[in-house]
């Protein structure tokens, strides 16, 4: 059983090996500078997230990369408590994330929430992005609970 009261970290950096593409290299050289964006439709500013080559809207390939505040709402999550490989024995509890950001749309990005006792984990919460910067180079936007009180 899951003590509701650890706190929640990031998984271990050697899992992760980051491969870009023309529609993903944008988000992530942001990131490196600890900038958050989201793609956005050059044409009809809808926005998406991951970054694909043809908006869903109106299948213009036009893209821009506005910044975002890097605040959010906690859409969805689930808490890691076991490890299926060794590796990810000293990263637990670890917490998968969906999180909506409002000031894009409300488009969603798959991350992870650091530093939170998982008994305040709740739906709705606000979360605002942190960076999980690895040995290797790379920045990953991962998220934390703001406080309300």
């Amino acid at each position: 059983m899951t003590d509701m009261s650890e706190i929640s970290k990031a998984p271990p950096p050697e899992l992760f090996t980051l491969t870009t593409d023309q529609w993903t290299k944008p988000f992530w050289e942001a990131a490196a500078a600890h900038r958050l964006v989201a793609p956005k439709c050059g044409c009809c500013s809808t926005f998406r997230m991951p970054p694909t080559p043809f908006c869903p809207n109106c299948l213009s390939q036009e893209l821009e990369w506005p910044e975002l505040s890097g605040q959010g709402v906690l859409y969805s999550y689930t808490i890691v408590a076991r490890a299926i490989i060794p590796e990810m024995a000293a990263h637990l509890p670890y917490v998968p994330a969906l999180v909506e950001l409002p000031d894009a749309g409300g488009v969603r990005l798959i991350t992870n929430i650091v530093g939170a006792p998982l008994d305040a984990l709740e739906i709705g919460c606000p979360v605002q992005v942190v960076w999980d910067d690895r040995p290797d180079g790379v920045s990953i936007p991962c998220f934390r609970l703001v406080r309300t009180d």
